[in-house]
């Protein structure tokens, strides 16, 4: 019987993570272009207004990367790495495709704009608003009361069925 419990369980739970997985962690393997050079995009999510690394290997020409997020850079030959700013308008949640063109050559790759406004490069010019919470309302008579009589009415109750157990008058 427990064995039919844990069976179950197990197969509740592989359903629910089945069903809850995001639609981008099915992606193929397939998705970036294979060329005979390499690319990388770093951080490959960033913040709308942040700074991305572009990375080339292996290529023996200059190398231009343009995409929608950004501005056009170009990579020279024999360096390996340039940043790029995304724009600050840049929609949360977006991917963007990057594409890097080595002489007559292109590879694409994906540049997700991070939800919420948080990411590896986002500056605050000002801080959190806080201290507000449930301490600038002050005292409540009314509020103070209803509690009180709720703790009384606890305090009375538990003590009501000690006696009573203690007396032997069990339910």
């Amino acid at each position: 019987m427990r064995a039919i419990r844990v069976a179950s369980a197990a197969l509740f739970t592989a359903t629910a993570l089945a069903l809850t997985a995001s639609p981008a962690s099915a992606a193929v393997a397939g998705d970036e272009d294979i060329t005979s050079f390499g690319f990388r995009v770093t951080p490959s999510t960033i913040a709308a207004g942040g700074q991305v690394t572009l990375s080339v290997d292996g290529c023996e020409h200059n190398t231009k990367v343009t995409s929608g997020v950004f501005d056009d850079v170009t990579i020279p030959k024999g360096q390996s790495s340039a940043t790029a700013m995304v724009f600050w308008d840049a929609k949360p949640g977006a991917m963007y495709e990057v594409t890097f063109t080595c002489g007559e050559e292109s590879g694409r790759t994906d540049l997700t704009i991070a939800t919420g406004g948080s990411g590896s490069t986002a500056h605050h010019s000002r801080g959190v608003k806080a201290g507000v919470g449930g301490s600038a309302g002050g005292f409540d008579a009314q509020q103070i009361a209803v509690g009180g009589v709720l703790i009384a009415g606890v305090l009375g109750t538990a003590y009501y069925w000690t006696r009573r157990r203690a007396d032997g008058d069990h339910v």
